[in-house]
C-alpha cells in the first residue's frame, strides 16, 4: 500500500528517474519483495561494505554474481540431481533464486567468496579524484585594485 505520488516529481524533474524508479519500488514492494535468500548489509570501513547472503547448499558452481551499470545480481541454481533416498522433509530450501541490489555511483565489487554456507561480496566505493572536494590555496596576490588597473592599462595597450 502506497500513501504518496511520485508523478509530480516525475513530471518536474530531469535526470532523478533512476532515482524515483528506485524509491517507487521500494515503497511499494513489501509483498513483492522475495524474502529468499536472507542477507546482510554492512559497512566495514568508511568506504567498504559487505553483502553475506545465506545460499547453504550451493556451492561456487551454482551461484553466479553479476554487475552490469549499477546493479548487483546474485542468482543461484542448482543443478538437478539423482536421490538415491526418499527425503521425508526437506526444510532446507534449495530453490533457484536471485537476488538484486542497486549501486551507488563509484560503488565497485572488489571481490566474493563462499564459506559455511555464506557468500561475501566486498564492495568499495572509489569517488575519482576529480569529484573529491579539493581545497583552495589563498595566495598573497595582487589586490583588486591594482588587478583592474592591469586591465584598464592593457585594454588601452590594445586600442
Amino acid at each position: 500500500m502506497r500513501q504518496f505520488d511520485l508523478a509530480p516529481l516525475y513530471r518536474s524533474t530531469v535526470g532523478f528517474d533512476r532515482l524515483f524508479s528506485l524509491l517507487d519500488s521500494v515503497a511499494g514492494g513489501d509483498a513483492s519483495t522475495p524474502g529468499y535468500p536472507p542477507y546482510n548489509i554492512e559497512r566495514t570501513a568508511e568506504n567498504a561494505y559487505r553483502i553475506t547472503v545465506a545460499v547453504a547448499g550451493f556451492s561456487e558452481k551454482d551461484l553466479n554474481i553479476e554487475v552490469k551499470e549499477s546493479a548487483l545480481t546474485v542468482r543461484g541454481e542448482k543443478a538437478a540431481e539423482e536421490r538415491k533416498t526418499d527425503v521425508l522433509h526437506q526444510g532446507i530450501a534449495a530453490r533457484a533464486f536471485e537476488r538484486r541490489f542497486q549501486l551507488a555511483d563509484h560503488v565497485q565489487v572488489t571481490g566474493a567468496s563462499l564459506e559455511n554456507g555464506l557468500l561475501h561480496i566486498d564492495l568499495v566505493r572509489e569517488v575519482p579524484e576529480a569529484k573529491k572536494p579539493r581545497i583552495i590555496p589563498i595566495g598573497a596576490g595582487a589586490k583588486p585594485a591594482q588587478i583592474d588597473a592591469q586591465v584598464v592599462d592593457s585594454q588601452a595597450k590594445a586600442a
